[in-house]
């Protein structure tokens, strides 16, 4: 059987790179959705040229 973690046996490398993972995870969804964003009105602005 597995020992559940506990504050004593995690380490702090650990919860450091969870929270830079975290960090970048949310730099990607912001990026992504500016992507979104800007081909969207890049397909509206094409629309309102035909």
């Amino acid at each position: 059987m597995q020992k559940e973690p506990t504050a004593d046996t995690e380490s702090r490398p650990d919860i450091g790179l969870d929270e830079e993972l975290a960090d970048v995870l949310i730099a990607i969804s912001v990026i992504a959705k500016r992507l979104a964003r800007n081909l969207t009105e890049n397909k509206e602005g094409d629309q309102t040229h035909e």
